[in-house]
């Protein structure tokens, strides 16, 4: 991802070449110069069980690269977590966002603060019609974000809820070009 910054935040892109450095055991990572320790239980475990397939899929699809960012609390210049949308957007045009915040810092509004900054900047993104997520339906923490950075549920079956938000300027432009004729 770009270089997002918030008011406490900053997203910053997690390559292929830095999840290989999180894999050999490293406590921290250079970005531009700059020095970022991780906090205490990052990456949680299920995020760190995907690099392997991350790192061979943005050997082959660079481009996807972009859509991946770890979150840095500036304040103590402290990696607390990961944001990005899944592979970029698909050819209909939606794009899917997946977090996670460690414990540590989780309940101070982290990651619906940087979920606000990041749907927009997706929605910048060419031809991005929607974005998406799913959940489970007992996280009520992701529940809380996700509602907080305007996604409405749509479906929810025996584990998941679905989650989405179109938009608004692809209905605006769709609205105002039907009433030109």
């Amino acid at each position: 991802m770009p270089n997002i910054e918030t008011k406490n935040l900053l997203l910053l892109t997690f390559t292929a070449y830095a999840m290989e450095k999180v894999l050999s055991g490293v406590q921290e990572l250079e970005i531009n110069e700059t020095k970022y320790a991780f906090a205490k239980g990052w990456p949680i475990d299920v995020y760190k069980n995907l690099f392997e397939y991350k790192i061979h899929r943005f050997r082959e699809h660079p481009n996807e690269e972009e859509f991946e960012g770890i979150i840095i609390n500036k304040k103590h210049n402290l990696i607390i977590g990961d944001m990005g949308f899944k592979g970029g957007p698909t050819e209909q045009g939606s794009m899917e966002i997946g977090y996670s915040i460690v414990p540590s810092f989780q309940g101070r509004g982290f990651a619906t603060e940087m979920g606000q900054a990041a749907i927009e900047w997706g929605f910048n993104q060419n031809g991005v019609k929607k974005i998406e997520a799913t959940c489970s339906i007992y996280n009520k923490a992701s529940i809380r974000v996700l509602e907080k950075i305007g996604l409405k549920k749509w479906k929810t079956d025996m584990e998941k809820h679905y989650w989405e938000l179109p938009n608004q300027s692809t209905f605006k432009n769709h609205f105002e070009n039907n009433q030109e004729g």
